[in-house]
């Protein structure tokens, strides 16, 4: 072999493409959102986020954050529209009542059983330590699942996007201003950032 020539380099072997997640059936939207409901002690969306974009994968992060935008904007308990909004996705108007049956079913059987409880036992005062040990359990949730929800936002610098989110923060929690007054100000303020952005980009 001459000095100068290099043997031929071998071709890489092709990795076989990813495959999608399969969209969940019927009983497995029930089964996942039951679960969901079931673990959310102090509220399901830290573990219907974990559930849907870290387990089965069946939505990124920053669709479940479009996701739940809507669904913060429409009447009713968001995760409650999530579920409707979620199964409806992919099954249509079967999938959107499975989830929905598999929140709210569980939960409501519990519940009725620990009001009957709340009535003849509420005033034991170990009791009332164990439920504000909770409530602060289900802060710590609450704040651990909104950092998670903004890292999309941080990872792609979208510093239109953190402002915003600080603003209606400030006008909401530390100014205490009416929500709808916040949100007729906010959504479509944002909606016309977002399209002038676009426009800058395609341009």
């Amino acid at each position: 072999m001459p000095p100068d020539s290099q043997p031929a380099a071998l071709p890489a072997p092709e990795l076989p493409p990813l495959s999608a997640p399969t969209p969940p059936g019927l009983l497995e939207l029930f089964v996942a959102f039951a679960r969901m409901s079931l673990a959310g002690f102090g509220g399901v969306l830290v573990w219907a986020r974990r559930s849907i974009v870290d387990q089965h994968r069946w939505m990124t992060a920053d669709e479940f954050n479009e996701t739940f935008a809507l669904c913060h904007f429409l009447p009713g308990p968001n995760i409650v529209n999530l579920s409707v909004v979620f199964g409806s996705r992919f099954r249509g108007i079967p999938g959107g009542i499975a989830a929905f049956a598999g929140l709210v079913g569980p939960p409501v059987v519990i519940v009725t059983i620990l009001a009957a409880l709340y009535a003849r036992y509420g005033e034991i005062d170990a009791l009332r330590r164990i439920l504000a040990g909770v409530s602060s359990v289900a802060v710590g949730l609450l704040v651990a699942v909104v950092l998670r929800m903004m890292m999309p936002l941080i990872r792609k610098r979208d510093l239109v996007g953190l402002l915003i989110l600080a603003a209606v923060f400030i006008a909401i929690g530390l100014l205490r201003l009416p929500l709808p007054a916040v949100l007729l100000v906010a959504i479509p303020l944002s909606i016309a950032i977002t399209l002038v952005m676009r426009r800058r980009v395609a341009a």
